[in-house]
């Protein structure tokens, strides 16, 4: 595909990618497959958070998202508050230079527009901010596709937030919550459709192999904190948290179930070795998953799924595995509803042991029943999203004719 010169199509993709977190790259990967399969013309590279694994892994170029290394590190002495000071200037430059040299610029998914964990307005918020500015500003397409939003208190985050959707070309939802809380915030949404979430295009593996040991639980857990207004509580939502957590898998292996420990971040990899610490049984193991599709397989070997992450879930979800929610925020409670799941969630914040597992054995109950709700709530996920790829090149790429269409593989 070219632009109106005749020169190549230039598409530029822009997050926290390649950073540790399996749910964003899953949306990038998504997206990639999007642009392979509709626009093969189209020249791609990415700025992003982990550059270095970003091109190892999807053979795209990738720049640097912050000049300041340090980014993401607390900022105690002279040089590093002077030095983060300085990146935010540089990044201004850079951001600007970075989107000139695109026609269109996709953010694919993740939770850009809201604040449902921990997150400073100087962060990614500014980041975005820059990139829709400059997107305004040189005339460069930028499209948030299938995002997350939510209600923000902090008032320098929510204006940060509420300029870049404003400023965005196209905006779609992966919930109707996220785009009521724009709406909320004052940002135009009459012409903002929702979808269901970008990992739904993602191929969906095969179902566990005979070897898989029967009666697996996979419980995908969260260095969960609590989110940007619980700063104050954070370790003692942290500490109640695993000590649920913990409490409910003794309970598991006491009864002779195999556990598969999943996480979805690098920063999780802490609550999986004290959850292995406190519960010394071979029947307790831990995944190395390194991406959704090897997530999506684990959660197709297991009988039944507990899991806290956004991502975690939907990966069980889309393989078909009965799912319980351990749920940090409305978008997991958005999300099990309309999988046909909403009666089971349970609340991150104040889990308790024996609830969960009276929810666990209601649903296993349920296994064959859900199993069906699941299989036909997929179906209509993915022609959904074949929609949203059709909207996305009609509003972006007013040039081409669609050609895409999602396929399941066998």
């Amino acid at each position: 595909m070219t632009s109106g010169d005749g020169t190549p199509l230039r598409v530029g993709v822009f997050g926290l990618l390649g950073s540790g977190n399996l749910g964003n790259d899953g949306s990038l990967e998504a997206v990639l497959g999007y642009l392979r399969a509709e626009h093969p013309g189209a020249v791609v590279d990415a700025l992003c958070g982990g550059p270095e694994v970003v091109s190892a892994r999807y053979g795209i170029p990738a720049t640097r998202l912050h000049w300041y290394r340090g980014e993401y590190r607390t900022a105690s002495r002279a040089g590093a508050v002077a030095g983060k000071g300085l990146g935010k200037l540089v990044d201004v430059l850079r951001t600007a230079a970075w989107v000139r040299r695109h026609d269109v610029v996709i953010v694919p998914g993740m939770g850009v527009l809201e604040a449902t964990l921990p997150l400073r307005p100087w962060g990614f918020p500014y980041s975005l901010f820059l990139l829709c500015a400059s997107g305004r500003l040189f005339g460069t397409r930028v499209a948030l596709v299938g995002v997350g939003a939510a209600a923000i208190g902090d008032r320098p985050t929510r204006a940060l937030v509420r300029w870049s959707a404003r400023l965005a070309g196209y905006r779609s939802y992966r919930d109707s919550l996220s785009r009521d809380a724009m709406r909320a915030m004052g940002v135009d949404t009459s012409r903002d459709e929702v979808y269901p979430d970008l990992a739904f295009a993602l191929p969906t593996p095969r179902a566990g192999a005979p070897e898989d040991p029967p009666g697996r639980v996979a419980v995908g857990v969260m260095a969960f904190h609590g989110g940007n207004d619980d700063r104050a509580r954070a370790e003692e939502i942290h500490r109640r948290y695993l000590d649920g957590t913990i409490r409910f898998v003794r309970a598991l292996v006491d009864d002779g179930r195999p556990v598969r420990l999943l996480t979805g971040d690098a920063c999780d990899a802490p609550v999986v070795a004290a959850i292995l610490d406190a519960v010394d049984s071979p029947l307790v193991t831990a995944s190395e998953a390194a991406s959704l599709a090897d997530l999506m397989e684990e959660m197709a070997a297991a009988d039944t799924v507990v899991a806290t992450r956004y991502h975690n879930l939907i990966c069980a979800l889309k393989v078909g595995t009965p799912t319980l929610a351990v749920s940090y925020a409305a978008k997991s409670d958005a999300l099990m509803a309309r999988m046909g799941l909403e009666a089971y969630c349970h609340p991150a914040r104040e889990v308790d042991a024996d609830r969960l597992l009276e929810q666990f054995r209601e649903l296993e109950k349920r296994t064959a029943e859900l199993r069906r709700i699941l299989t036909e709530r997929n179906a209509v996920a993915v022609r959904q999203l074949d929609g949203q790829f059709t909207a996305l090149t009609a509003a972006v790429f007013p040039t081409a004719a669609p050609t895409h269409a999602l396929r399941e593989t066998p």
